[in-house]
């Protein structure tokens, strides 16, 4: 079974163009009977991607450190649960089971993961496609401080080989797919 990691925000409190595009990738993914490994939140995009991908017949993986769980930010209906020590355990874990990345706009979080994700491809350490859904423009200042620094050589310019950005939640399938 085919396997993407999904990065995105446990905030509830954003636009619902954010939650709307979620819930589109998250039913596209359990149609196209992909595995989602994501955070096991309860709260947010994660919690959209979830139920969307389990609606449509997909799976869930979540991995999640034991102190998120007892503060009651699990997910309590998911595929499967996997319970770590760390955050630094939980991100290795949700590389090594998957085929792929989709980071979803989300805070500090998400970017971290994303930044990683990138770091380690480039490294050598990922080998695996890594898109950037840029729902609403979200992720333009980003793109445009990577651009950035590749411009003023701070990175290699082999960075057009580290991630892709989509605009849609389709666009993002088919970069995942191909």
């Amino acid at each position: 079974m085919r396997s993407v990691c999904v990065y995105c925000a446990s905030s509830s409190r954003i636009d619902t163009g954010y939650t709307e595009a979620a819930e589109a990738l998250g039913t596209l993914l359990g149609e196209g009977r992909w595995r989602v490994i994501n955070g096991a939140g309860s709260f947010g995009l994660m919690r959209v991607i979830s139920d969307a991908t389990l609606k449509a017949g997909g799976t869930v993986v979540g991995v999640i450190p034991h102190f998120m769980v007892e503060n009651g930010w699990c997910h309590s209906g998911l595929t499967e649960l996997i319970r770590v020590e760390t955050m630094h355990e939980r991100k290795q874990r949700m590389a090594d089971m998957s085929d792929a990345v989709i980071a979803l706009p989300g805070g500090c979080g998400t970017l971290e993961e994303l930044m990683e994700i990138i770091t380690w491809r480039q490294l050598g350490l990922y080998h695996h496609p890594v898109v950037i859904l840029n729902t609403n423009h979200y992720y333009d200042p980003l793109l445009e401080m990577l651009n950035r620094a590749e411009d003023e050589q701070f990175m290699r310019l082999q960075r057009r080989m580290l991630w892709q950005v989509a605009e849609t939640p389709e666009e993002a399938m088919r970069m995942i797919e191909t």
